[in-house]
């Protein structure tokens, strides 16, 4: 809800669930509450109504001293980069890391091997000036990835780029994703998201399009109950076959076990007897 605009709010009945390793669009128009909801996530504003938990913590109930170590586990990347200009591209990156303390041998250490993830390895000791677009938005995403955050958010990252390098952008998050990272990305580029070929969710004034379903990183509770039974309903629907295959995983790992056991104690009693045999005729023997 917007202080000055009571009537307006910005997020209504809004209600999604986010999971470790997954990667959500959330798209809509300009002024559809899109970057509202990424400041929820990331602690930048507080729902007058309902619930924000990230990783099992109930945001609209956290102190602001326990925030700045909320965002430690949250990397974010913007639309204008927001990249230092004074400093290299080594020292924009190793910035994030010394604001945490984190010492100068792991700084060493964790920056070079996020350039070389982003494919500026090559490129440490230049300026922001002598970058292209897009490789100064590989650096920003190489500073919010370099404290290794299991969240990524990211707000209209391609915004400022043209569509060859929006894609290039849009692979290198594809495999920081792959890697297990969460990556909730705000976009108007619905071009792009179909192109990603993701599962659309429609609620509202946003769209929610996600990949895959786990226990839940990020919660937003801002609808009633009966939708939140609603959604569970369509994930089990939609993901039945993979829910039974995980229950015969399940029975077959039980079994195997099972087997093992029963083999090692059928093996244990065997030796016992063996043993009991030869004492009883070493004493015969005598």
């Amino acid at each position: 809800m917007y202080p000055s605009q009571p009537n307006r709010p910005a997020l209504d009945n809004i209600s999604a669930d986010i999971y470790p390793g997954e990667f959500v669009f959330v798209v809509g128009h300009s002024g559809s509450g899109k970057s509202s909801l990424l400041r929820l996530i990331t602690r930048e504003q507080k729902a007058t109504h309902g619930q924000v938990i990230v990783a099992g913590q109930d945001l609209t109930r956290m102190r602001n001293s326990k925030v700045p170590y909320l965002r430690r586990q949250i990397g974010t990347v913007f639309q204008d980069f927001k990249l230092l200009p004074d400093k290299t591209v080594y020292e924009n990156v190793s910035f994030a890391l010394e604001c945490i303390g984190k010492p100068r041998p792991v700084i060493d250490i964790q920056v070079p091997e996020v350039l070389r993830l982003v494919g500026l390895g090559q490129k440490m000791s230049a300026y922001p000036d002598q970058l292209s677009g897009g490789e100064q938005q590989r650096v920003s995403v190489a500073r919010a990835m370099v404290n290794r955050p299991p969240l990524l958010i990211c707000d209209e990252p391609t915004g400022n780029l043209d569509p060859a390098i929006s894609l290039g952008i849009m692979k290198l998050l594809d495999r920081i994703n792959r890697a297990g990272t969460t990556v909730v990305m705000a976009t108007h580029d619905r071009e792009m998201v179909d192109s990603m070929r993701k599962r659309v969710i429609t609620r509202g004034l946003v769209t929610l399009s996600a990949t895959r379903r786990r226990e839940a990183m990020v919660t937003m509770g801002l609808s009633n109950f009966g939708y939140s039974l609603h959604e569970a309903g369509s994930h089990f629907k939609r993901n039945w076959s993979t829910a039974l295959g995980a229950i015969v995983t399940i029975f077959l790992s039980l079994f195997i076990i099972g087997l093992f056991i029963l083999g090692s104690a059928l093996i244990e009693n065997m030796v016992g007897s063996v043993e009991n045999r030869v004492t009883i005729q070493a004493f015969s023997f005598g």
